[in-house]
C-alpha cells in the first residue's frame, strides 16, 4: 500500500480522514494525496448526472458562490498541509518513491463521481470519513463514488478520532469474490495486526471459499487467525456484536454483493454497516 487518497473539503471530518492517512502513511512508508473537488464554473447550479442522483438518493449538492469556492479551496489545502507539518512529512510536487512519506495537493473541478473515477484508481486505498445517517450532500457523494467508481478499497472512519486502527481486525466472510478481494487489499494492514478474527454469518452453503480456506490463505502470509461461526439471522447485528466482542477497531468486508438499489430497498449488509453503524470499516466493491 504506497499510495492513500483522501478527498479535502473544509469539514471538521476531513481532519479525520487526515489524521488517520497520515498515521497510516508513517507505519506504511506511504505517501498521502489530498484531492480537493471544486464545481465547475458553468456546472455549479446545474443538476448532477444521473448516476449520481441515484447516489445521493434525492440528487441534489448545494448552491455554492464563487467565494465559498475559493474559500473552501483554501481552508482545504491549509488543513491539508497544516496536517502534513505536524507529522513532519514533506510536501512533494512531483511522484517519486523515497523511504519516508511524502504529502501530495491536488486540486480538481468536476462533480465527485468524475473526480473519483479519475484519480480513485490510480490510489492503493482512499480514506473517508462517514457521511451522518440521514446526509445527501458532498460526504455521501465522495463515499460512494469512491466505493463504486475506483475498484480500490474504501476505509471508511467515524467522524471522530479513533484511538487505534488496525490492531485488531474483524474480517466479515461470506463466501464471496469481493470480500477475498478486500481481504487480499488489507494484507498490508493484516500482517501489522496483533489480532485477525474471521466471522461468518450463517451456513456456508454457497460454492465460494469457506473461513477455513480463507484462515489457510492467510497463513500462507504468516497470519494466524481465529474463526467465529455466527447462525445468520441477523448478519449486520451479529457482526457488530463480534465485532465488540473482539474488542476490533477495524472490519473488512465486500461491498454490495447485491446491487446497491436492491439492497437500499430491501437493506443488506453492506447498507447498514457503512451508513448506519460506526464502525471503522475497510470496504472494497469491485
Amino acid at each position: 500500500m504506497r499510495v492513500i487518497l483522501v478527498p479535502v473539503a473544509d469539514r471538521p471530518e476531513c481532519a479525520v480522514a487526515l489524521e488517520t492517512a497520515f498515521g497510516l502513511a508513517e507505519s506504511l512508508s506511504a505517501n498521502v494525496i489530498g484531492c480537493h473537488v471544486r464545481p465547475h464554473r458553468e456546472e455549479k447550479h446545474s443538476p448532477p448526472s444521473s448516476r449520481l442522483a441515484m447516489m445521493l438518493e434525492d440528487g441534489t449538492l448545494p448552491k455554492l458562490s464563487a467565494e465559498t469556492v475559493r474559500l473552501n479551496s483554501k481552508n482545504a489545502r491549509k488543513l491539508f498541509e497544516g496536517m502534513a507539518a505536524q507529522r513532519d512529512i514533506s510536501m512533494a510536487k512531483t511522484p517519486r518513491h523515497e523511504d519516508n512519506p511524502l504529502a501530495y495537493w491536488n486540486e480538481m473541478v468536476g462533480h465527485p463521481e468524475k473526480v473519483l473515477g479519475i484519480v480513485g484508481p490510480v490510489a492503493d486505498c482512499i480514506v473517508v470519513s462517514r457521511a451522518k445517517p440521514k446526509g445527501r450532500g458532498p460526504a455521501r457523494a465522495f463515499m460512494l463514488a469512491a466505493l463504486l467508481d475506483t475498484g480500490k478499497p474504501l476505509l471508511v472512519l467515524p467522524q471522530m478520532k479513533l484511538p487505534s486502527i488496525g490492531k485488531r481486525i474483524l474480517i466479515g466472510w461470506d463466501q464471496g469474490v469481493r470480500v477475498a478481494a478486500a481481504m487480499t487489499a488489507a494484507l498490508p494492514l493484516l500482517k501489522r495486526a496483533e489480532q485477525v478474527h474471521i466471522v461468518c454469518c450463517g451456513g456456508e452453503t454457497e460454492p465460494g471459499p469457506k473461513t477455513s480456506q480463507a484462515q489457510g490463505y492467510l497463513r500462507h502470509w504468516g497470519i494466524e487467525s481465529q474463526i467465529h461461526r455466527e447462525k445468520g439471522r441477523d448478519a449486520p447485528g451479529e457482526l457488530i456484536d463480534v465485532y465488540e466482542r473482539t474488542d476490533a477497531d477495524l472490519l473488512v468486508m465486500g461491498a454490495y454483493s447485491r446491487s446497491r438499489l436492491h439492497e437500499r430497498v430491501l437493506g443488506g449488509v453492506t447498507h447498514e454497516i457503512l451508513f448506519k453503524s460506526r464502525l471503522p470499516v475497510f470496504a472494497l466493491h469491485e
